[in-house]
């Protein structure tokens, strides 16, 4: 009889025990029970011609198949009838702020009487309506990171009900930069923000710091303030605020760490300094122009465009929710902004669906589609940017973006086709997120779900 090593038997053993546990997995994967959704229409690659009636098989939060007609279901199985419906991926949304509070005006004046306990049930409901919304995965692009983390694992770990979040915790700024929380506050004020200020640097050296800061607390991505923005509370305009060197260091540095970058970006300026240091996404890009639509197609860089946002902080900051100085840059910003838009998508600029969600309503987020065929894309560029696109600025193309097999169970459906209505995606009528399903009949189903 052949003797064997020792070294050698161990690392025999540890082979049948991971073959074992695979072996294990499959046959619990194939003893949970199967969701089998009957499609009347399934667009289950956006940017290409839909499928007719279709079948799509769910198991443990992944499609399982997808399969031409309708299937007769295994024993067991529960059954989801959309034979009328148009069914399509989850939505993503690439431009969140979870936690901010739809009534602006209620929400600074209790603002000082507001702990953070108070902003998470904030947060968890904003979650479960963008979710209803049809929004299965978002990029949260300004939050505090503890809150944030602590909301995305939650829904991870099926604790609450939202969608997928991808963190960026506190956007990295300069001092007096758009980002700065110290900003035009009182004394006292301003020291306390000042504690919580890790995401606040000057100078390259302290910018890599601020980039790790947020890495160490768990941000998947990174988000840096470039320019001014429009409800930053300070009259500081919105062109670049950030040198070169301070731009370089945060990219570099994130992405040293594996982490994608979103440069918040208005005036041409600070649009050309955060794409020539490598960011993977501009947002907002107010005042671009033909030299800003040649550096994107040359870097690769996605343009995230937030058509919502310019009007809803115009029409706040004249109602008087927001302040005199937000309300100087929001009528330069208003007025720029859709000519801007309309030209870079003429012009072939990669577009990823973004709505500065929490400056607009949580919950509205669908509205961003009827803008963005306004200035020129077709409902089905829409649809793309909201799906393949965005999923691939994410870096989560492997699981979300289109209906495949071994993707997550990320489905929604609406009643007629939005390749002719594009509206159609402001209300949709059913919502799973990795195979739960969270609206049905255009009703919010139960939590934890049945």
């Amino acid at each position: 009889m052949r003797r064997v090593s020792a070294p050698t038997a161990a690392k025999i053993l540890s082979v049948a025990i991971v073959l074992s546990m695979g072996a294990s997995g499959q046959a619990g994967a194939q003893a949970q029970p199967a969701t089998v959704i009957h499609a009347g229409a399934l667009l289950d690659k956006p940017g290409q011609a839909p499928r007719g009636a279709s079948t799509l098989i769910v198991r443990g939060g992944k499609i399982e198949a997808v399969r031409d007609g309708f299937v007769e279901p295994e024993a067991g199985a529960k059954v989801v009838d959309l034979r009328d419906q148009f069914v399509l991926p989850g939505l993503i949304d690439s431009h969140v702020h979870i936690f901010s509070d739809d009534d602006k005006v209620k929400g600074r004046m209790e603002a000082p009487n507001r702990d953070l306990e108070d902003d998470m049930v904030i947060g968890i409901d904003n979650a479960r309506r963008t979710l209803e919304a049809g929004f299965t995965t978002i990029r949260d692009v300004g939050s505090d990171i503890r809150s944030v983390t602590a909301l995305r694992d939650g829904i991870n770990n099926g604790l609450l009900t939202g969608p997928t979040i991808l963190a960026a915790g506190r956007p990295i700024a300069v001092t007096g930069g758009h980002g700065d929380g110290s900003n035009n506050l009182n004394r006292d004020l301003t020291e306390a923000a000042h504690r919580e200020g890790d995401n606040v640097c000057n100078g390259a050296e302290d910018c890599r710091r601020a980039v790790r800061a947020q890495i160490s607390q768990g941000a998947d991505v990174i988000k840096f303030t470039a320019t001014g923005g429009v409800l930053s509370n300070v009259a500081g305009g919105l062109g670049a605020q950030m040198f070169d060197d301070e731009m370089k260091a945060i990219v570099d540095t994130a992405h040293m760490f594996g982490r994608k970058v979103a440069a918040h970006a208005h005036g041409t300026d600070g649009v050309v300094g955060a794409l020539n240091a490598g960011v993977d996404s501009i947002e907002h890009g107010t005042f671009g122009n033909a030299q800003t639509d040649a550096l994107f197609k040359k870097t690769g860089a996605y343009f995230v465009p937030t058509m919502l946002a310019p009007k809803t902080a115009l029409d706040q900051a004249r109602a008087g929710a927001r302040s005199k100085a937000s309300l100087e840059k929001a009528e330069i910003a208003a007025k720029a902004a859709m000519d801007n838009h309309r030209r870079a998508i003429a012009n072939g600029v990669k577009i990823a669906f973004g709505t500065d969600t929490g400056v607009s309503a949580h919950g509205d987020n669908g509205k961003e589609f009827a803008l963005m065929v306004s200035v020129g894309m077709t409902p089905t560029e829409a649809i793309k940017a909201a799906t393949v696109n965005a999923a691939d600025l994410l870096g989560r193309s492997s699981s979300i973006g289109t209906l495949e097999a071994g993707k997550d169970a990320d489905i929604i459906a609406v009643a007629k086709s939005p390749l002719s209505d594009v509206t159609q995606l402001e209300h949709p009528t059913f919502v799973m997120h990795r195979g739960a399903v969270a609206k049905i009949g255009g009703q919010r189903a139960p939590f934890p779900p049945n």
